[in-house]
């Protein structure tokens, strides 16, 4: 069992599935309220990484942020740092390829409100921070949890874009979904088979435990 590979999983999901949160719900709010047209367009630029292939994409990232890039370059001459062969291409790999599953469910759960509460709200001069904080978002939890359910799941799982940035470095960027590849270019079916089933199941115990808590009922905190 590579637990390297297991721990490194787990720290990039993690990492890619948080900033999914901090971008993706504002972004998904700002869609469900624009104008229809609007919406339809910016939802589909939103789902491009969803669609593409994951070495077109890693090929779109190293072009943005390779050491021969703009950005890339100017990181590794400020601060000597690079996103290539490290976890953090790993976490940024993750954060493009999962950002469009977090939109996607809670732009939707955001559509299902009901906007009188909003305008009420406004009525009595809470501010759009205040509103989204307070109201948007615990009515529209239960979508939230399960867009950051399926962030993580897309996140922890990614293969074709973390390799094509971060590469296969033990203990540094070879994340589950690579042992598992390379364990079966190998030969080696037995260990693939053991990292295939433990990656499932912490999957699987991810979505039961969401389902739980959706059938809890609205927090406490609304």
């Amino acid at each position: 069992m590579d637990w390297d590979a297991l721990r490194l999983s787990l720290q990039v999901g993690l990492t890619a599935t948080a900033f999914s949160v901090v971008v993706g719900v504002p972004l998904a709010w700002w869609i469900a309220r624009l104008r229809p047209g609007w919406r339809e367009t910016a939802s589909a630029l939103v789902l491009v990484p969803m669609v593409l292939p994951p070495t077109v994409l890693g090929y779109y990232l190293l072009q943005a942020v390779g050491r021969r890039s703009f950005i890339g370059s100017a990181l590794e001459d400020a601060f000597g740092f690079s996103f290539v062969f490290d976890w953090t291409g790993a976490v940024l790999a993750a954060f493009v390829v999962s950002l469009p599953f977090l939109v996607r469910t809670v732009q939707a759960g955001f559509e299902s409100v009901d906007r009188a509460y909003e305008e009420a709200a406004r009525t009595l001069g809470r501010g759009e921070l205040s509103i989204f904080m307070t109201v948007a978002v615990p009515l529209a939890w239960r979508s939230v949890l399960a867009g950051v359910a399926l962030a993580f799941g897309r996140a922890v799982g990614e293969f074709g874009a973390t390799l094509m940035i971060a590469g296969n470095v033990p203990g540094r960027t070879r994340t589950m979904s690579i042992a598992i590849y390379e364990a079966v270019q190998t030969g080696r079916a037995s260990e693939a088979q053991i990292l295939a089933l433990t990656l499932t199941l912490a999957t699987l115990g991810l979505l039961i435990a969401v389902g739980l808590a959706a059938r809890k009922g609205v927090p406490s905190w609304r």
